[in-house]
Parts: C-alpha cells; sequence; structure tokens
C-alpha cells in the first residue's frame, strides 16, 4: 500500500532502538526485522517506548510539535498564531487546501504521523507475543491499542473517511494502492481498540506516562461525544467519576509546569518530556509563547470570562502586569506592554504552560513542562454535556459543572437553578471555552458542535485591525488528504469532498 506508512520501517526501527544506547552498534538497521529484533522481554520495552515516541513528532512548523496542544488554538476563535504554528494562520485567513508538505503543517503532518504510528502499533500487536505472555503481554498490548485507537480517532476527526490498516507493515506489498474507508468504519475501529485496551490496561492512576484504563475510557468518551452517542457518553464519563482514581488538582495553574504536573491527580493522559532527553521541539515553550507569543489570545475569548473568574488572570497577561503576576521579563521596567517584544496590540499575551520563576526566558531555556492531552475537568464536563443532551439538566449535570466552577482556587458560583436544557447547553459550552483555554480543544468542540461556520467565517480576531478576517467552509469539517497521498494512490484513494 503506496502510503505514508511506507516509510514506517525506517521510523519502527529508529523508535524501537534510539532508547538504548549501543543497540545500534549490535544491529544494523538494515537488519533490524522481526527475525533479528523480537528475541527477549526486553525488546517488547523498547518497542513500547518506540510507540509513544510519536506523541513527540514534529510537522506543526518552527517551534512546534505534532500535540502541542495551544497550536491548535491558532485555529479558531481563541488565539491569532503571528507565526503560522501548527498551519492556523494560514488555515484561518487564507483557508484550508490540500497540503503537498507532509511535515509542514498540520494539515499534512496529522495524516503522514498519525499512519506512521498506527504501522508501528500494527507491528507491535503482531510481535509482542514472541516475547511476552499473560497479563504482562495483556497489558502491553493494551496500550498498543489505545495509541492505535488514540491515532485513528485523529484521522477521523481530522479526514473523516480514511484507509485502514491493521496488518504488520512488514507483511504488507507496498505496490498495493489503498481506496478509504467510510468514516463510520474508521470510528469503529478506533472504538473496538479503545474497548481492547479498557478491557486489557490497569485500573490504576495516570504517573508514568503509559496509558492507564480511565486514558482509554476518557478518549473513548470522546469518541461517542462526538459520534453523538450522547447516552453512551454519559454512562462511560460516569463510570470514571465513580472509580474515584481521579480529583480536580487544588491548584489550576499546577497541571501546566513541572515539576507539579508530576502530582498532579487531574493529568490522565500527556505527552510527558524530562530534561536532558526528552526536551520540547526547537525551543522551551517560554520562548514560543512567552517571548515570541506565536499564541495571541483573542478579545472575543477574554470576553467570554465573568467577572471576577481567576482562570482569566491565571491563563493570561494584561497590561501592566509585573513580577507579582508572574510577568518573566525585565525590560520596560519590567511591565507587560502592548505593543513591545512581539505582543500585537489587540491580544492578550498567554500565561498558561509558562514554568513559575523564569526571568527573560530566550534561546538556551529550558524548559520540560509535559503536554497534557487529558484531564479530568475534561471527563466531568464531557459528562455534563453527555447526560444533558441525554436526559435534560438534571442534579448530576448540575453537580458535574459546578465542581469543575467551584474547584479550589476558582471557587465561581455555582449554576443558578432551574436552567433549560439549551440554557445548560449554552452554560456547559462557556464553561469548557474558559477552563481549556489555550489547551487545543476549541477547534474541535466547535466542529462537533456544527458551529465552525458560524463562529468562524468572517470572524474578525483583533478590533483593532478589523481588516484580518477568517475564513471557514463547511467543507473543512472534513479536511483534504494530502495531495502526495493522493498522487501516489491513483485512482483507488479519492480526494475528500470541495477540495
Amino acid at each position: 500500500m503506496k502510503t505514508s506508512i511506507q516509510y514506517i520501517l525506517l521510523f519502527l526501527a529508529f523508535c524501537s532502538t534510539s532508547c538504548q544506547k549501543g543497540l545500534l552498534d549490535q544491529n544494523p538497521p538494515d537488519a533490524l526485522t522481526t527475525n533479528t529484533f523480537w528475541k527477549s522481554s526486553a525488546d517488547a520495552d523498547y518497542a513500547l517506548t518506540g510507540l509513544y515516541n510519536f506523541l513527540y513528532s514534529g510537522g506543526g512548523g518552527y517551534a512546534t510539535s505534532q500535540y502541542q496542544v495551544f497550536a491548535w488554538d491558532n485555529f479558531s476563535d481563541d488565539s491569532y498564531g503571528q507565526y503560522n504554528y501548527g498551519g492556523g494562520l494560514t488555515a484561518t485567513t487564507a483557508g484550508i487546501v490540500p497540503a503537498t508538505d507532509l511535515g509542514g503543517t498540520y494539515v499534512g503532518s496529522y495524516y503522514a504521523n498519525c499512519y506512521s504510528a498506527i504501522a508501528a502499533d500494527n507491528s507491535f500487536l503482531a510481535n509482542v507475543g514472541k516475547v511476552l505472555s499473560g497479563t504482562t503481554l495483556n497489558q502491553y498490548k493494551g496500550e498498543a491499542f489505545f495509541l492505535r485507537g488514540f491515532n485513528y480517532f485523529w484521522l477521523a476527526q481530522l479526514y473523516g473517511n480514511v484507509p485502514i490498516v491493521t496488518a504488520d507493515p512488514y507483511t504488507l506489498s507496498y505496490s498495493t494502492k489503498m481506496a478509504k474507508s467510510p468514516r463510520a468504519d474508521v470510528l469503529k475501529r478506533a472504538s473496538d481498540d479503545l474497548d481492547s485496551a479498557i478491557a486489557y490496561l490497569p485500573d490504576v492512576a495516570y504517573t508514568t506516562g503509559h496509558a492507564v484504563k480511565a486514558t482509554a475510557q476518557g478518549y473513548k468518551v470522546r469518541l461517542l461525544l462526538f459520534e453523538q452517542d450522547y447516552t453512551d457518553a454519559a454512562t462511560l464519563a460516569g463510570q470514571i467519576i465513580a472509580g474515584g482514581k481521579f480529583s480536580l488538582n487544588s491548584s489550576f495553574p499546577s497541571n501546566f509546569y513541572k515539576p507539579d504536573q508530576k502530582s498532579s491527580p487531574e493529568i490522565m493522559f500527556s505527552a510527558q518530556y524530562q530534561l536532558p532527553t526528552i526536551q520540547h521541539q526547537d525551543v522551551a515553550f517560554a520562548v514560543s509563547l512567552q517571548l515570541w507569543k506565536g499564541e495571541l489570545a483573542t478579545q472575543d475569548l477574554i470576553n467570554e470570562y465573568e467577572s471576577g473568574d481567576p482562570r482569566k488572570t491565571m491563563t493570561f497577561f494584561f497590561p501592566g502586569d509585573g513580577a507579582a503576576q508572574g510577568w518573566p521579563f525585565t525590560n520596560n521596567g519590567g511591565v507587560a506592554t502592548p505593543g513591545s517584544d512581539s505582543w500585537i496590540v489587540g491580544y492578550y499575551a498567554v500565561k498558561k504552560w509558562l514554568t513559575p520563576g523564569m526571568v527573560n526566558p530566550n534561546y538556551g531555556a529550558l524548559d520540560d513542562n509535559d503536554i497534557v492531552l487529558l484531564r479530568y475537568a475534561d471527563i466531568k464536563l464531557m459528562y455534563a454535556e453527555a447526560q444533558n443532551e441525554a436526559a435534560g439538566p438534571d442534579a448530576t449535570v448540575y453537580q458535574q459543572v459546578n465542581d469543575v466552577r467551584a474547584r479550589p482556587g476558582v471557587n465561581m458560583p455555582l449554576l443558578p437553578a432551574g436552567l433549560t436544557q439549551d440554557q445548560m447547553r449554552q452554560k456547559i459550552r462557556h464553561e469548557r471555552r474558559v477552563e481549556f483555554a489555550m489547551e487545543g480543544l476549541r477547534y474541535f468542540d466547535l466542529r462537533r458542535w456544527g458551529i465552525a461556520t458560524q463562529k468562524l467565517n468572517g470572524f474578525h480576531p483583533n478590533p483593532v485591525t478589523p481588516q484580518v478576517t477568517y475564513v471557514y467552509k463547511d467543507n473543512y469539517q472534513y479536511w483534504p488528504i494530502p495531495q502526495t497521498e493522493i498522487d501516489r494512490n491513483k485512482p483507488a484513494l479519492v480526494q475528500n469532498d470541495g477540495y
């Protein structure tokens, strides 16, 4: 099959061995086949590490990795990406077109990198039974099933109808061309993999970077919401809540920086970094976010916050902020000043993800904050959304939303009683926007709610410069398959409609 996964043999050989010094000296890269690699249980550890390595893939453009979630907000009405991180500036101002560069922006890179990761997952699942057995084998397979489901869900969200591949890449003929499968089948593949992961993974708290049962359950809830299967989504989210393995962090900001992330009871899945071995793409977050201001909040997002909501000042800097508010720079008298240092007037600089105490971050600055991909607050708000859609605003819906609003350090007032279903729907959507600002969820929320065109087409991100206008078309609900993939697979692989 001539798709991006034809390159996985090189990726797999690298990812399966790069964490063990000296191993390449023993086995030349061109000899690392299934006959020479899968010899001991240690090989399973190396290969499993390789599967997680895809969470660090590049492809979002300069200073932006694959899962650097705040770059996703540049695709939405929450943030303006002046340097085109992730391709957000091009997508919002010029429109989405089929990518010819598989690594330049998210439009092309997610397709390529997801298939590379899936091929590695497929090879792992086909071979790990050679060196493991029993409950250990099931747990390792559970992690691979989760990661394969995770990647197929990304493909379904972004591209809709895509090829489904489950075979070991070493057994495939790369001269074969493959057509797309319907989105429903792609989602079923993802759902089945997540179900297998739920069955196999340990029911414990998330601490080591390895997926656990609730991680897979959480992504299954996201998938069910995406499919608008509200009853099942509420049931599964309720099981996570009842399980009691997670809780809201008593410090909202500490979910986003080290070392506090390590003890957060709220984080359910993340791309984990560790200096000096695993560093952020190109530069520290404090350089791309705070120094260069690659993501700037829109006035529209700032207006969303209720009066007195402390999450606003926990997430963003405002003119006049100084060291007492965490402003990390000493120029301009140590005062936050729009119009200088890449801060465009009419936007707001990001505070979330900044390690407290950093001063004047620049080239050479290091931080290893984990990229949080799933939080317990999301489970609670997904439960509230699903239950409200399935049964209306009952007491359990109020409970979950109010828990997030009244979390320690936030302490926002409880929702008023007597809300209608639609009124509660709007409250939940508001809560998601302010709770998860700069965490990459807004774009996907707008798309699955069916209001992306309404919110984004014609949107002016900066009231100071209203000539900047966003474009969003209905067909953007499915992104285009990269043109290079269409060309390799003609005539079997057909482009999505509208491109």
